[in-house]
């Protein structure tokens, strides 16, 4: 049975570049023989990780579930068949690759490049979700949390570097941070350009990588995060923090984070939009003659309200600006109390008789 290189990392099959990266490299720090971990499960990581980090290597093991070993083959007539600084490569199939190559060779544009522009050392964005109180929304709240995610590493402060060594230009890239390929298919001949497996795109390396980070700048840590939490705020809403997520590889600039607001159920006020719900049973006596009842407030105090005579069951009654704050202006929505006559299950028989004087009077 073919190995599932996915569940070997730890990543979904839909996982990105970085995200098998970022797996890799934390497996690979925690299996390491020199750190007294599993040497088999070391090498079945590195073994996963050679074939995903591929994209080539990747594609045919999504589709067939292993990768086919390259087999020799006799040179055509006429053919002829470069590769610098690498491996060789030849395919006479055409896709959306070949496209962008035979672009890049015939105006000049590199694709590849403007890739590795827009992916340069930027660290992941992080999405949490926080679970709050609606008492939290109402007034608003300093959070703190702990996440575990990149932080720059504390030996080399990021540079990927044993302290004291010398960063020196890639010798397989010379500096360029890609490497060269002239790649034949039945269209022609083109020029393909790929990042230096080296260097990893970046055209320089450190002569001694960092002993703690492996030359990555960075390191997993448990980080204490703090947030405020706007009054106002609802379930499902994200509040954005710059440069709270993953730190970028050598010295990149982090990524954000994103937290995602859940407000536990209140057992007594419903909210709907920045309104508030509470229902509260009255006396019967009150409902039909009318009186005083105290109604409780999310702040924790309760206030007065007068009852009508004749308060219907189900009657809403609007009390202004007890709601929640509005999160994007000034104010703050209403208060809405629903009023249920409560009737009595047992009653003493001088009520029974009060109530059946009261039928006879046609009430």
């Amino acid at each position: 049975m073919a190995k599932d290189y996915y569940k070997i990392l730890g990543v979904p099959p839909d996982a990105s570049d970085e995200e098998i990266r970022q797996a890799y490299y934390r497996l690979a720090h925690k299996y390491h023989p020199d750190k007294g971990g599993d040497p088999e499960k070391f090498k079945e990581i590195n073994e996963a990780y050679q074939v995903l980090s591929d994209k080539q290597k990747r594609a045919q093991y999504d589709k067939y579930g292993r990768v086919f070993e390259e087999t020799p083959y006799e040179k055509a007539p006429g053919f002829d068949f470069e590769w610098f600084w690498g491996r060789p490569d030849f395919d006479f199939g055409f896709d959306f690759e070949d496209l962008e190559e035979m672009i890049s060779e015939m105006f000049g544009f590199d694709f590849e490049a403007q890739k590795r522009k827009r992916e340069k050392k930027r660290g992941n964005d992080i999405e949490v979700e926080l679970k709050i109180t609606l008492e939290d929304a109402l007034f608003g709240k300093k959070e703190k949390f702990k996440l575990e995610k990149f932080v720059t590493c504390p030996r080399c402060q990021g540079t990927g570097a044993e302290p004291g060594s010398k960063i020196k230009e890639c010798s397989l890239c010379r500096g360029t941070g890609k490497v060269q390929q002239i790649k034949r298919t039945f269209f022609g001949v083109f020029t393909k350009y790929t990042v230096c497996p080296e260097c990893k795109g970046e055209g320089y390396i450190p002569e001694n990588p960092c002993n703690v980070c492996k030359g990555e700048g960075r390191i997993m840590k448990e980080e204490e995060i703090e947030v405020f939490i706007p009054p106002g705020v609802d379930s499902n809403q994200i509040i954005k923090i710059p440069g709270k997520g993953d730190v970028g590889r050598k010295k990149g600039p982090a990524g954000d984070l994103y937290v995602k607001i859940n407000i536990a159920p209140h057992p007594v006020f419903k909210r709907k939009g920045d309104d508030l719900y509470v229902t509260l049973p009255i006396k019967i006596t009150d409902a039909v003659l009318g009186g005083e009842i105290e109604i409780p407030t999310l702040e924790g105090k309760k206030i007065k309200l007068k009852i009508s005579p004749g308060t219907q069951s189900g009657e809403l009654i609007k009390i202004k600006k007890g709601g929640i704050p509005h999160f994007s202006g000034y104010g703050r929505g209403d208060l809405y109390v629903k009023l249920i006559i409560k009737i009595p299950k047992k009653l003493t028989k001088a009520q029974k008789e009060l109530l059946d004087k009261l039928r006879k009077e046609g009430l």
